[in-house]
């Protein structure tokens, strides 16, 4: 909810910490602290609740059948840990505001710069997925419509959502995820009422747990369809990390952040693992369309036409809040980088309302490529696995970065360690054994054309911020400027 966050996303020093932290002139130009706890909570499920839910798991349920169940929860429990890395770090100097800052901070100025330059590509990538999303859900309604319609009002409307102050963008956020939950929750109970009651669909289906196991078991396409269900399925966690790019506008982040953070096991067993063993109860595996959304499926198989609806709507919603995510995110993200000099300057400057307008309007203008691929393209799910396939790629990045950061805290800061009421569980070792997983998941990646294709692709973006790296070091040195600019130390903050 995607996500996500940038090189020292702010120049708002925490109280009492103003060493190493930029300031504009007249020291206004700093985010305000407006998100409060009910916000942070709701940011963070929205996070934790993406389109590739809700669009992509028909396609990952017709690569995997059944086993999809377990390939969210083992991805789930795997970015809990992550996120636990990102908390201890976060709250190990509040003067961190992302995970860019303590990348900076812990592994080289960089690493700032690509994790956040990254990040913002993470989200515009993610943005475009989610207006190709958006612009397939309005079609389920108007077939006839021009696509590059809905998927150009789309944008427009992003951007004026998060023109106001950030506790608008709070607000919309809240209702945003709020839908979701609610229409999950419903989605559950009514799926369950069905095979309690023994529903039969129009087509003569029964509705049973049975449908789980009775057609091949848990896993009839073998072990490279579990394999392949994980594309699509990364895809559905992007945004999970959100919540820690909200920490320089979060009152209380001590408080906030663990809650948030803590609260992912019970929102992967609920939004992710219990609605999809009450759609395939519902639906049998095979009878699930890789093109549809299946929580539309669901309903309209039973003939509920009207629900169905509602249910289009809603994952509607889902991917314009995803969508609203990013385009926050972004706008914090190129704020920041402008506020380290990895940006032009012109995007470091705040409304009165201390909302990053420059930094807002520029991630939106580059959400317009979703406009592009809908008119052009074949086919909406084909757009959609390739945009998704190169955002996990790239979010799997951050997310190892952060693990990498972890690894680095530990050896050289074990004192902060100790003194945290935040530890990460497992420590050391469980980031081992994710950064394993990523390495599974990267290979998992190769074994399908689509999914290899942008695989292939995604490296290019590396070696574009890599020239812009070399670039921008060099500036420096010629204008006898440090590597590292104020708000990036290269010494220790410790």
């Amino acid at each position: 909810m995607h996500d996500s966050s940038k090189a020292a996303p702010t120049a708002a020093p925490a109280p009492g910490a103003e060493p190493g932290q930029p300031l504009s002139p007249a020291g206004d130009q700093h985010l305000s602290r407006q998100l409060s706890n009910r916000h942070i909570q709701l940011i963070a499920i929205g996070g934790a609740i993406g389109t590739g839910l809700f669009m992509g798991s028909g396609k990952t349920i017709s690569l995997a059948g059944p086993s999809v169940i377990f390939v969210y929860m083992i991805i789930g429990a795997m970015l809990f840990f992550v996120m636990r890395a990102m908390g201890e770090l976060l709250l190990s100097d509040l003067r961190y505001k992302s995970f860019a800052d303590f990348a900076s901070d812990l592994l080289g100025p960089w690493a700032g710069f690509f994790t956040g330059w990254t990040y913002w590509f993470c989200w515009i990538v993610t943005g475009v997925a989610d207006v190709i999303a958006i612009a397939g859900y309005v079609s389920y309604w108007w077939g006839g419509l021009a696509l590059w319609i809905p998927a150009l009002a789309a944008v427009v409307l992003l951007i004026v959502l998060n023109l106001p102050t950030v506790k608008a963008f709070g607000e919309t956020e809240f209702w945003f995820a709020l839908i979701k939950i609610i229409a999950i929750v419903t989605l559950i109970v009514v799926g369950f009422g069905m095979v309690l009651g023994g529903f039969q669909a129009p087509g003569g289906t029964t509705a049973s747990f049975s449908n789980l196991w009775n057609d091949g078991g848990f896993f009839p396409t073998g072990p490279m369809g579990f394999v392949a269900g994980f594309q699509i399925a990364t895809f559905a966690f992007v945004g999970i990390e959100l919540v820690g790019t909200t920490a320089a506008e979060t009152k209380n982040p001590e408080r906030n952040l663990p809650k948030a953070i803590n609260s992912i096991p019970v929102r992967v067993m609920l939004f992710y693992v219990v609605a999809l063993i009450a759609i395939i109860s519902v639906t049998p595996w095979r009878q699930i369309s890789a093109d549809r959304s299946p929580f539309v499926v669901m309903f309209t198989l039973a003939g509920l036409g009207i629900a169905a609806s509602a249910i289009n709507f809603v994952v509607l919603t889902s991917a314009a809040s995803s969508a609203n995510s990013g385009i926050y995110s972004t706008s914090r993200m190129v704020y920041g980088l402008a506020q380290e000099g990895d940006a032009p300057a012109r995007f470091g400057r705040l409304t009165p309302r201390k909302v990053p307008v420059n930094a807002l309007l520029l991630s939106g203008l580059f959400l317009l490529p979703g406009v592009v691929m809908v008119t052009m393209g074949d086919s909406i799910i084909e757009a959609f696995t390739l945009v998704t396939t190169i955002s996990a790629l790239l979010f799997m990045f951050v997310w190892s970065i952060i693990l990498i950061c972890y690894l680095v805290y530990r050896r050289r800061r074990p004192h902060l360690h100790e003194a945290s009421t935040f530890k990460m569980p497992g420590g050391v070792v469980m980031c081992y054994v994710v950064l394993a997983f990523f390495a599974f998941l990267v290979w998992a990646l190769t074994q399908k054309e689509d999914t290899l294709q942008a695989l292939l692709v995604t490296p290019v973006w590396f070696v574009i911020l890599g020239i812009a790296w070399a670039v921008l070091r060099h500036r420096r040195r010629q204008a006898g400027q440090p590597a590292s600019p104020a708000g990036s130390p290269e010494q220790p903050l410790h």
